[in-house]
């Protein structure tokens, strides 16, 4: 699926960012967000003692397996409300799955580096099981509510890996300055050939980033409104037909 390829300065300037709730919507969305980091970290024992390559990898597998869930049961929804009203979903289902996909990159990329173990992979299912069902049944409610919580979860996930950059940086992990980055990410991203591992996280950073603003922009909008994102990428695939046909 089509896949932004992020360039040095974009990958630099992403910043943490946080929308201020608004309404009840938003203040629940962001609860409930906070309250699930508060529990991961305190339970995974995140928040405790230095921080290992262990705890970053077996941290970013978990969390993965979650965040792959939202873009891929939303976009489902609405392509079955498209079937049963018969009428166009306004863009909105391909940024969905595009979401979920880039998700599931993440997590296949960093199983990589570390394979998870049975219990690890039984919390997964567990976690997968409830996380989607519950996700499921709230956006038949209020799809509002549910792309508010992936923006405030995305924050979240941009603050998680700018942390793990400033750990590579100041030292604490910084031997993936000059670890090579799997071969993987180095193909999907299009990352240079010697890409290390601080080249994958500011990657990755990226793509949180561009979720959190994706999701945030999609819950201001009503479920009839065309999706912003899919007119600037149709934009962009014109301009690229203009330049490719000047050079011939």
């Amino acid at each position: 699926m089509q896949h932004s390829v992020w360039t040095e300065e974009e990958v630099n300037s992403i910043k943490k960012t946080h929308k201020k709730p608004e309404d009840m919507v938003d203040r629940v969305a962001l609860a409930a967000v906070k309250a699930a980091r508060w529990s991961f970290d305190t339970f995974s024992g995140y928040r405790f003692g230095n921080l290992t390559e262990g705890k970053v990898i077996n941290r970013i597998c978990f969390l993965e397996t979650v965040a792959g869930v939202p873009g891929m049961t939303a976009g489902m929804l609405r392509h079955l409300r498209s079937l049963r009203i018969m009428d166009r979903d306004h863009g909105w289902i391909h940024t969905l799955l595009e979401e979920a996909e880039n998700e599931r990159m993440h997590l296949l990329t960093f199983v990589k580096l570390r394979r998870p173990g049975p219990l690890f992979r039984a919390a997964v299912v567990g976690t997968q099981g409830v996380f989607m069902n519950v996700f499921f049944l709230c956006y038949l409610v209020s799809p509002r509510f549910c792309h508010r919580f992936v923006g405030y979860l995305e924050e979240e996930a941009v603050k998680t890996y700018t942390d793990i950059i400033n750990a590579i940086d100041d030292g604490r992990l910084g031997h993936w300055k000059t670890q090579a980055a799997p071969q993987i990410a180095i193909d999907y991203w299009h990352l240079k050939p010697e890409a290390t591992m601080r080249d994958l996280m500011l990657a990755v950073r990226a793509d949180e980033a561009c979720h959190r603003d994706v999701n945030h922009t999609l819950s201001g909008l009503k479920v009839d409104e065309t999706n912003p994102y899919v007119l600037e990428h149709a934009q962009a695939a014109q301009q690229s037909s203009k330049i490719e046909a000047g050079k011939a």
